[in-house]
């Protein structure tokens, strides 16, 4: 097969009806039987055909067409992915957090458009990066398209919804607010961003998108960390996606990738990698090292000996497990909640059964922190678990005279957008304190060229979406991630969140480790 003159491409096969079942014979030249060529215009359809057939890949139009409009130029490696989801009506893309994935889809889809091959777009992300990732690039990479953003009441959804706007944005929780408008509207293209929040196929959330979908739907699935906590994480976004490459049932899947150890145990199997693979297909990867030029990261642990009070009910706490373990078989769920209060403890702060809040002296820690700030030569994230511990770092930092700002649970879709523009290009604030939760995801924070993780989260694809968000494109300075710990709990969380181990597998080893362990 040759490309001609850019425009055409000439097949030559000795098997004509490979060819003719996906190109009309209508433009076939010769079809002797025998030998088969084919002046095929090199056109979108053409070029996804060809690449079904696997003849040879041929790249789509976009890389001959498209204009690339915005006000950045595409790496070499957005160009390709923006090439592999013209070509794919289903697909995943998981190049790594900050390859820069979301102005790929946005060129990809507003190619479609362009060639009116899809009429409006739906995108599906969290509710923190609506405006601030989303709505933010669009504007950069798009700004000839109208956007809407779906989001209050119903009445305002379903207005939004009802539009003429090309591309909408809506949060996961938002589908099920409107979601029979949506189905009622043309949306023949949805994007997902952070995809795993449709990793479980029996969440009402899942079924209700699955409701929407229909075969002609181009559908897009993006994250980073694909199947990041274990490898059934990737049934529902296969069986989602590309149903085909999955069974018909979770537990099938589960016997495929998962070895049953015990009642509340299940290991992955040596070839469950492989497995997940060919169930996320097709799908195209990039990651940074590979692709961006960016300033090295150094990841440093930082000790903040607990203090003599921390110490004591540190103690009580896990004499009382032991007592509780003791000839007993706990369960994960009784492990995880054991051991978020000796985080708890470490971070300053529990939560008591009553719901008030227990406070600690917790200097050491607070005068780490404050020393990590004034050292960093620009912008400092700090990144903690606990909603009340946050209040107590904003007082501390107010007083020592350090301007930052909270990004949690509680703060607005506005507001958020609003802070995290001022912290991008204004001095002030210095810092932000951020709850994990609530900005992991898609936001550029590169102001900042030190994280610092208050305490550790219990989640690998939470903690590795955290320190993208200053490990990206537009970053100029080298960056640290400090890691602070007092406890010997935390140390074992950070051992396997840097091994990248699943800590929800191991969370019953955790906790025997922890209660076994001398007090």
């Amino acid at each position: 097969m040759e490309i001609l003159d850019n425009k055409a491409i000439l097949i030559t096969t000795s098997r004509p009806n490979l060819v003719t079942e996906c190109i009309p014979r209508s433009k076939v030249i010769d079809s002797d039987g025998n030998l088969h060529r084919v002046a095929v215009h090199w056109g979108l359809e053409e070029a996804q055909a060809l690449n079904q057939l696997r003849i040879k890949k041929v790249p789509s139009p976009i890389q001959r067409d498209y204009k690339w409009p915005g006000l950045f130029k595409p790496m070499a490696h957005q160009k390709e992915t923006s090439n592999f989801l013209t070509l794919n009506r289903r697909a995943f893309c998981f190049n790594e957090q900050g390859t820069g994935k979301t102005a790929s889809a946005i060129w990809a889809a507003d190619y479609l458009l362009e060639q009116k091959k899809v009429l409006r777009v739906l995108i599906i992300c969290p509710l923190s990066i609506m405006q601030s990732a989303w709505q933010a690039d669009l504007f950069k990479f798009a700004m000839h398209r109208r956007v809407g953003i779906a989001y209050g009441d119903r009445t305002k959804r379903k207005a939004i919804i009802e539009g003429d706007t090309e591309f909408v944005i809506i949060n996961y929780d938002g589908v099920s607010i409107v979601a029979d408008d949506i189905a009622k509207q043309n949306f023949d293209l949805i994007i997902i961003d952070e995809a795993n929040a449709y990793k479980t196929v029996t969440t009402e959330r899942w079924k209700t998108l699955n409701r929407i979908l229909t075969p002609r739907t181009w559908l897009w699935m993006m994250t980073g960390t694909p199947a990041a906590q274990t490898p059934t994480d990737a049934f529902g976004l296969a069986k989602m996606c590309v149903p085909d490459n999955v069974p018909r049932f979770f537990g099938s899947f589960r016997d495929q990738t998962m070895v049953n150890i015990s009642k509340f145990k299940w290991l992955p199997k040596p070839d469950s990698d492989k497995t997940v693979f060919n169930a996320l297909q097709p799908a195209i990867r990039f990651i940074k090292k590979d692709c961006l030029d960016l300033p090295e990261v150094t990841h440093v642990f930082r000790d903040a000996p607990l203090t003599a009070q921390q110490e004591k009910y540190y103690k009580l706490l896990k004499k009382e497990m032991l007592m509780v373990a003791d000839g007993e078989e706990i369960s994960t769920v009784n492990a995880a909640v054991n051991l978020n209060k000796l985080l708890q403890i470490s971070g300053g702060a529990v939560y008591s059964d009553t719901g008030s809040v227990v406070e600690f002296d917790v200097s050491n820690r607070l005068k780490v922190i404050e020393e990590v700030i004034e050292e960093a030569s620009h912008k400092v994230l700090v990144f903690v678990p606990f909603t009340h511990t946050i209040e107590l770092l904003k007082e501390h930092l107010k007083k020592a005279h350090i301007t930052c700002e909270v990004i949690n649970g509680a703060v607005t879709v506005n507001k958020r957008t609003e802070i995290f523009k001022r912290f991008q290009e204004e001095p002030d604030p210095r810092v932000l304190i951020i709850q994990p939760q609530a900005a992991a995801h898609g936001v550029t924070l590169t102001a900042a060229n030190v994280i610092i993780w208050y305490a550790p989260v219990t989640s690998i694809e939470t903690y590795l979406q955290a320190n993208a968000r200053i490990d990206r494109q537009g970053q100029k300075n080298p960056m640290t991630i400090v890691h602070i710990k007092g406890s010997p709990v935390e140390t074992r969380l950070y051992n396997m969140l840097q091994n990248k181990l699943d800590v929800h597998e191991k969370i019953i080893d955790l906790y025997n480790k922890e209660v076994k362990e001398s007090s």
